[in-house]
């Protein structure tokens, strides 16, 4: 499904919102925990520069922006006494990904919140939504329409926009602006599960193309 193929979409400021998902050091950025397992899908689909350029044009058309960021490793994290955890979820304990004070657990600096912006809460496996304050600030603001991008395509996107859809509102997928950890993970949720979801799934060029006319 693409935009082409949703005429009718329209991205009106007062009820639209940009979901950023994940945006840490750690997936993002060379050094990152993770970025070694991102790369080739960052590098393949421009998927920072391609962020960065979807920002920037809905900050120019005044949509507000919203962060959904995993939950920061801590020490103070009680993981060892959890009676049950997903196999995801322990990983990210075992590794220490996005540890709370770290460079790593930083947002990356293209991505950093700006005054206006909106941190929800972290949200512990991968929806942004479960267990967060995120539906609550979306619709604080009036939002009815998510624009989403950011990592990891085939969890913590997915999980969101599922969720998203799930709660009413209608979403966006910037198709080149996610990232995952193989071409296969990618093409699993852009070919078979989030057009269940997403109201369209469109390129960066469309997106920023839609915004500014």
């Amino acid at each position: 499904m693409t935009d082409a193929q949703e005429p009718h979409l329209t991205y009106e400021p007062e009820l639209t919102g940009l979901l950023i998902v994940d945006p840490y050091n750690d997936f993002l950025s060379e050094g990152g925990k993770l970025y070694p397992l991102c790369r080739a899908t960052l590098e393949a689909f421009n998927v920072v520069e391609h962020m960065k350029q979807v920002l920037a044009v809905a900050r120019d058309r005044g949509i507000p922006i919203f962060i959904a960021p995993h939950h920061r490793w801590r020490e103070s994290d009680q993981h060892s006494h959890w009676k049950t955890i997903p196999p995801i979820g322990a990983a990210t304990a075992r590794n220490h990904v996005f540890a709370d004070g770290t460079w790593g657990g930083t947002f990356h600096p293209d991505f950093a919140p700006k005054p206006g912006d909106v941190v929800a809460q972290e949200h512990w496996l991968s929806s942004g939504f479960a267990n967060t304050d995120l539906d609550f600030q979306l619709k604080k603001h009036g939002v009815r329409k998510v624009i989403v991008i950011g990592l990891r395509a085939n969890t913590c996107i997915e999980s969101t926009v599922r969720y998203a859809a799930e709660l009413g509102y209608e979403v966006t997928l910037v198709k080149d602006a996610i990232g995952s950890f193989s071409q296969a993970e990618m093409d699993a949720s852009l070919k078979f599960n989030v057009p269940a979801y997403a109201s369209a799934v469109v390129s960066t060029e469309e997106m920023v193309a839609k915004l500014a006319a």
